[in-house]
Parts: C-alpha cells; sequence; structure tokens
C-alpha cells in the first residue's frame, strides 16, 4: 500500500504558497500527493512536479470535467469535442507532472443532470473517449482511475456495478475505477461485496469519512474496506480525501460548509496514523 493524500484539502491549484503544508505531508511520511489540476499550464505541473519529486513525494492527480459546454458525453459534436479537448488537457498536464494515476470524475460535468441516468448513447461516447485517453495513458507509464459519484453529484456512474461494466467496457489495462469510501457509502448496500464486485478494476482507493472529514472519526467502517481490498490482491495507492470549508470553490463543489478538522496537522497526522494502522491490522 502507497498511502497519498488528495490536496484539494489545501486549495483547488497548488503552488509556491503551499511549501510549507506539503513540507510537513512528507515529514510524516505520505508516500505521494494527488494534485488537484482544475487550471493551470503544464509549465506550472512541471515546477510542481519538481518540487514534489525534491521532497521524495510520488505525484498522482484528480480533476474534473468543470463546464457543460464541454461536456465528452454530449450528443453536439461541438460539445463533445470541447470535452475531448480537455481530456487532453488533463493528460498533457498529467505527463508534466509525473502523474502515476490520473483519478476524478472526468466522464460528466460535476452537479448536471439530464433527468434520466446515462443513456447507451452517452455510455458509448464516454467508452471512445476514455480508451483513447487510456492508450495514451499507457504510452507514458500511467493509468487511469475514474471516480463514480453519489446520485446528488452526478447521473453517469454512481454503483460498482455500474463502474465495473463501464470498465470491462473500456476494456484496457491502463484504465480502471477509483473507489471512494465516502460515495460507496450512500450508494452501496455493502462496501465489502461492493468491492469484490469491482475487483481488479479498482487502481485507486479513496479513504474518505462519511462526513469526510478525518477517517476513524465518523462510520466508514475502513476495517471492513481495507480487508475487502486485500482480499481482492489489491495493494495500490490509498488516498487520505478530506475537504475543509477554507476553501471557496471547494466548498461549493462539495457542500461543505463547516469546518471538519481543526488544523491540518491534526488532519496529517491523525489521518496518516490511522489509515497504516488500519491497513496492517486487516
Amino acid at each position: 500500500m502507497k498511502l497519498g493524500i488528495n490536496l484539494l484539502c489545501l486549495g483547488g491549484h497548488i503552488d509556491e504558497s503551499h511549501r510549507p503544508q506539503l513540507e510537513r505531508i512528507a515529514e510524516i511520511g505520505y508516500d505521494h500527493v494527488e494534485v488537484p489540476v482544475m487550471r493551470g499550464t503544464p509549465d506550472h505541473y512541471a515546477w510542481l512536479g519538481e518540487t514534489l519529486a525534491g521532497l521524495g513525494l510520488g505525484r498522482a492527480q484528480t480533476l474534473i470535467v468543470p463546464d457543460p459546454d464541454a461536456n465528452p458525453l454530449s450528443e453536439d459534436a461541438a460539445v463533445r469535442s470541447r470535452g475531448r479537448a480537455h481530456l487532453d488537457w488533463i493528460q498533457d498536464c498529467a505527463e508534466a507532472l509525473g502523474s502515476k494515476t490520473v483519478g476524478g470524475p472526468f466522464h460528466a460535468p460535476m452537479a448536471y443532470f439530464t433527468g434520466a441516468g446515462p443513456s447507451e448513447a452517452e455510455i458509448a461516447r464516454g467508452v471512445e473517449a476514455h480508451r483513447a485517453m487510456a492508450e495514451r495513458a499507457e504510452r507514458h507509464s500511467y493509468v487511469l482511475a475514474l471516480e463514480h459519484l453519489n446520485r446528488f453529484e452526478t447521473y453517469f456512474l454512481n454503483t460498482m456495478a455500474q463502474a465495473r461494466s463501464y470498465a470491462d467496457a473500456v476494456n484496457h489495462p491502463a484504465f480502471g475505477i477509483m473507489y471512494d469510501t465516502f460515495h460507496a457509502n450512500i450508494e452501496e448496500h455493502d462496501q465489502e461485496d461492493a468491492i469484490r464486485h469491482l475487483g481488479d478494476r479498482m487502481h485507486v482507493l479513496h479513504a474518505s469519512e462519511n462526513d469526510r472529514g478525518i477517517p476513524g472519526r465518523g462510520q466508514i467502517d475502513f476495517a471492513t474496506v481495507f480487508r475487502a481490498a486485500k482480499e481482492i490482491g489489491y495493494d495500490g495507492p490509498v488516498v487520505l480525501e478530506a475537504f475543509g470549508a477554507g476553501v471557496p470553490e471547494l466548498a461549493a463543489a462539495t457542500r461543505v460548509w463547516r469546518p471538519l478538522f481543526p488544523d491540518f496537522e491534526t488532519l496529517f497526522r491523525e489521518s496518516h496514523d490511522f489509515l497504516c494502522r488500519s491497513w496492517e491490522d486487516a
């Protein structure tokens, strides 16, 4: 298991001002960080990749489709073309950063709904776009981890039954799923069964508490989650994902309106120790 931390707890765009927190993350013993890639240029992410490498931190990234006008699932060819261009930009930044995994809900715009579940045509357009991404990722030695979200954030992928079926349709070794305990806590009847069903398609495991605060303080049964992950032979990235109310763009997207951890030191240290101990005990 490689323990990472999603840097959305710090902000939506990581720059030099975040160096003290990055240094502390490295000191505590995290193996890598998951960088939010929401804006900026490949040159910025090349600089950030060098900075993180200098701290001994591996690199991954997380991202979204931010705009319905650049939706890779759209039936409108012009909108779909802008969506594919956004996915290309994602991979430009990933390669500049030196990412080993590219994760997040890069399938449909967040909080965008059609009034129904995904259509067969939308699934087919998504499969085409994500297979093209996977082919490029394989050439550059990284993998994709598409994230399911709960029904209040997307209509496209909510359950592991949907996610496994979609990954099988893409059918590429560089393409898999980011399993998130927060979203699964809402959508699955049993997280253990959900993880078994996803099986070898799980490329990243997001450890996120039911309130998106510090793991171990809430209702998620991480012991069971980690046992199930070990049962399927998973030994990939386990990534702490916790959100705070201090980042306006993130609070708006995730509906976080109150502090969910007292300070970064408590979040970093307590989460690291709990997740390492829970994985070892599982």
